[in-house]
């Protein structure tokens, strides 16, 4: 986002004919002017750099803006108001309405409203019904000629993002979907016919795009005839950076059904142009790598994570998609065995959520037990059965027990391995008493055999076989024949824990373009890790 108040936009004097010129051999500032205008009309994110550019250039010039391209101008300062910024986004679209009133744009003021509405608050139910009045106001312009099929397309189509992003709050999510895939049918048949207009192609492929995303998660193969479609009009119409949304919810659901290679060649020829995009891109395709049939290339799916993270420091004020990206990153350093340099990023993602207003305890968890499984590796088992215990602790809290417990376990173990066997006995007894509480007979059993074995270091073979006794019993209280969560490693315990921010609604997307969170198993598991062979021998 520009570092320039708004209020520069708006030189002092007004410019006068075609005559004013740059002085001292700098860019005219016509020609600044028409390619700002050319990218307004292209929906391009550079857009905001270019009125900048042309304001300055105006102004220099002893000239100004019109009120119309004023309007425009404060639009796409809007728009690239992003992350903690997007508070600013409102004022500048209610003042661009204004603008485009003066200008005669009526349709325009429309849209500016529309996205004014969508920025000064969590949609709700005045947003969605000012929405509505805004969207009944663009038909009837449209119907007389005083708002162009784009303009009224966008801004139904915003009205319907915004009840696309309520249907998780309301008491019959599945009904309210179905009456929104309704309203988005009837946004596609007014729009097709008038596609030829790149700037409806673009509404279209987003109409597209939404339908694509509330329909997956009850008919996926219907989503991917709308995602394929949607990317197909954003290409057509010359601005396949407008696709990246798109491309992502496309790549997620062909990861949620398998077509990993079909989702990694999707990624691969995207051209997103906007930092969180680019991250959210690069996130995604070594999620995508990472669960491919002939298993995680380790070195391309680092590159790709490394890449996310410097585009994600990148994007002012959303620190979640710079601590997803370092989590991502430490945990792929940490799978190569490079555990030093893991460790390293993710005590900056640690640092990250110490400073970030939002801290979510299931990053700071995540991190905090890769950062013990690191010193565990690093032969710093006290180090890593403090980092153990601090997880664990927080986790305890969690409905689902299992965590703590699996926490708990590798706090044991450390202790373990740190020479501390009573407190490594007491560890495994709290691990225990956690796998029981959650129903986890065969888990609870592998930490009372731990248990008794190091009761019987410390205190004699006696306690050591009621301890043992104890295991036998909950093992025979487990399912006969399999496996109700048997402790099944260091590794896939880590990777079992919930994914950071939590997961997103039913009809959601997360920073990995998934709906609902589909395409992995809890917290983000590969295949492989979704057994429940002990990846690793910690007892």
């Amino acid at each position: 986002m520009s570092s320039r108040s708004p209020d520069d936009l708006l030189p002092r004097a007004p410019l006068d004919g075609p005559g004013a010129r740059a002085d001292g051999g700098q860019a005219d500032p016509h020609e600044l002017l028409h390619r700002a205008r050319r990218l307004t009309a292209d929906g391009h994110p550079s857009a905001g750099g270019a009125w900048e550019r042309a304001s300055t250039a105006l102004r220099r010039a002893g000239g100004s803006l019109t009120p119309g391209d004023h309007a425009d101008a404060l639009d796409a300062t809007a728009l690239d108001c992003r992350g903690r910024a997007r508070q600013a986004a409102g004022p500048l679209f209610s003042r661009a309405a204004g603008l485009h009133e003066r200008a005669g744009r009526r349709g325009k003021a429309l849209v500016s409203r529309a996205r004014a509405l969508l920025s000064d608050a969590e949609p709700g139910a005045t947003v969605c019904a000012g929405l509505a009045d805004l969207g009944e106001r663009a038909t009837a312009l449209h119907t007389t000629g005083q708002a162009t099929a784009a303009e009224t397309a966008t801004v139904l189509l915003l009205r319907c993002r915004a009840r696309a992003d309520l249907l998780d709050t309301g008491p019959d999510p599945a009904a309210e979907a179905a009456d929104l895939r309704g309203d988005l049918g009837r946004l596609i048949a007014f729009a097709t016919p008038h596609r030829a207009d790149p700037a409806v192609l673009g509404a279209l492929a987003e109409a597209r795009t939404l339908l694509g995303r509330v329909t997956v998660p009850d008919e996926p193969a219907a989503a991917l005839v709308q995602l394929r479609a949607a990317v197909a009009d954003h290409r057509a119409g010359g601005r396949p950076w407008q696709a990246a949304e798109s491309e992502l919810l496309l790549a997620g659901v062909l990861r949620a059904t398998g077509a990993h290679e079909e989702a990694a060649a999707v990624l691969r020829a995207a051209t997103p142009l906007r930092g969180a995009d680019r991250a959210r891109h690069g996130l995604a395709l070594a999620r995508t790598l990472a669960l491919s049939d002939g298993g995680p290339d380790g070195d391309a799916e680092v590159a790709l994570l490394a890449e996310a993270v410097r585009h994600a420091d990148a994007v002012t004020g959303d620190s979640r998609l710079s601590t997803l990206a370092r989590l991502a990153l430490g945990i792929a350093r940490a799978e190569q065995g490079r555990w030093r340099e893991a460790s390293a990023v993710l005590e900056e993602a640690l640092s990250g959520l110490a400073e970030d207003d939002g801290d979510d305890e299931t990053a700071r968890v995540r991190a905090r037990a890769w950062l013990a499984y690191c010193a565990l590796c690093l032969g710093e088992p006290c180090r890593a059965a403090g980092d153990f215990a601090c997880a664990a602790a927080e986790v305890r809290r969690w409905d689902d027990r299992r965590h703590g417990a699996a926490l708990s376990h590798l706090t044991a173990y450390a202790l373990c391995a740190a020479g501390s066997p009573e407190k490594a006995a007491r560890a495994y007894e709290r691990a225990a008493d956690l796998w029981r509480a959650a129903g986890h007979h065969a888990a609870a059993a592998h930490s009372l055999h731990a248990r008794a074995r190091r009761v019987r270091e410390v205190w004699g073979a006696d306690a050591a076989d009621v301890v043992e006794e104890e295991a036998l019993r909950e093992a025979a209280r487990a399912l006969p024949g399999g496996d109700d969560g048997e402790a099944d490693g260091a590794r896939a315990s880590l990777h079992r824990l919930p994914e950071p921010y939590g997961p997103p609604g039913r009809y959601q997307v997360d920073a990995y373009g998934e709906v609902g969170g589909a395409g992995t198993g809890p917290g983000g598991r590969r295949p492989e890790e979704q057994s429940g062979t002990r990846a690793q021998g910690c007892e």
